[in-house]
């Protein structure tokens, strides 16, 4: 298990600014997508109720950078959790730059998301939802108010 959840990129032109490196905000866009693909493929049951009524609130995002990238670098963006509460989730983003099997730690971003339900003018916080504590558990390592042993007792009372 590598504790991580990963999505590989390629970065385009469309991606750099005139300089030629990569503008800043992609950085957040790829924390976005990697945060979708997980929830297409680790846990689908949420995007039904994100069709529903749940909603995923984002609080707040960052990135530090060390180093550029530019067009055509081949990037591993690696999500983990690092906090987990009754009605939000924290989660940490490593953007790796790979070459030629050689890592580059490029950038770490971090990202916070409520869970809300209700009708947009009267959305009020809900509970993370089952499966995705679950879908969660194995990128939970060190994590702050998650314990794996948690999700296998919340599994069992549903």
């Amino acid at each position: 298990m590598s504790g991580y959840y990963e999505i590989r990129h390629t970065v385009g032109f469309e991606e750099t600014n005139l300089v030629g490196n990569v503008y800043y905000v992609n950085y957040l866009r790829w924390q976005g997508r990697c945060r979708e693909m997980f929830l297409k493929e680790k846990a689908p049951a949420v995007l039904e109720e994100v069709r529903a009524d749940l909603k995923l609130f984002t609080l707040k995002v960052d990135c530090e950078f060390f180093a550029e990238i530019t067009a055509f670098d081949e990037l591993s963006i690696r999500m983990r959790l690092e906090e987990l509460t009754q009605t939000q989730i924290q989660f940490t983003f490593d953007y790796v730059q790979v070459t030629d099997g050689r890592e580059n730690l490029v950038a770490r971003g971090r990202q916070r998301i409520a869970c809300m339900r209700g009708p947009n003018t009267a959305t009020v916080p809900a509970r993370v939802p089952e499966q995705l504590r679950s879908a969660l558990a194995p990128y939970a390592e060190g994590a702050k108010g998650f314990a794996a042993d948690t999700v296998a007792a919340s599994a069992k009372a549903v």
